[in-house]
């Protein structure tokens, strides 16, 4: 079974100020997906503050998949891309590329996500954008690849074919 992280990155979400509507949806998808959801919670767009709760939940806590959502625009406050890059080793750019060219038949606002995905040791990492549309168009997008990915990630021999 795949563990799974989700982590809403929102000022006001922090705050109490909206509730997190976003991280819901991400739950509920990847639990259809037969994954289990070990670890929820929301933090301030502050990159070091992202950068330790996606070290904690990969390092520490083990998790096979950990999602965030929130601060992948282009406002002043939004880092999650930054926090990412400075945890990841590798950079899965496939992941990204493809929710952003499917955003874009739905909205042109897509093309201005920085979400970034990537591997940090055998956890990968997936950020989406803070709306909860944005969160159901993108994961669904990568959904299927998701527990092939992760086994790759964790050792799966097999030829990606088989």
């Amino acid at each position: 079974m795949i563990r799974v992280g989700v982590i809403t990155i929102s000022d006001r979400g922090y705050r109490g100020e909206r509730e997190d509507t976003s991280g819901e949806v991400i739950q509920e998808m990847v639990r259809r997906m037969g994954a289990e959801v070990e670890f929820s919670t929301v933090v301030p767009d502050e990159q070091e503050r992202i950068k330790e709760v996606l070290i904690q939940g990969a390092d520490k806590m083990g998790l096979d998949l950990i999602v965030t959502t929130g601060g992948t625009g282009v406002s002043p406050r939004d880092v999650t891309p930054e926090a990412t890059r400075e945890v990841i080793e590798r950079e899965i750019p496939g992941f990204a590329e493809a929710m952003r060219i499917m955003g874009v038949k739905k909205t042109p606002h897509a093309m201005i996500s920085r979400a970034v995905c990537g591997v940090r040791g055998r956890t990968l990492i997936v950020n989406l954008p803070g709306s909860p549309k944005a969160v159901q168009e993108g994961l669904e997008v990568i959904l299927t690849a998701i527990p092939h990915t992760i086994a790759k990630i964790q050792g799966d021999p097999r030829e990606c074919g088989e």
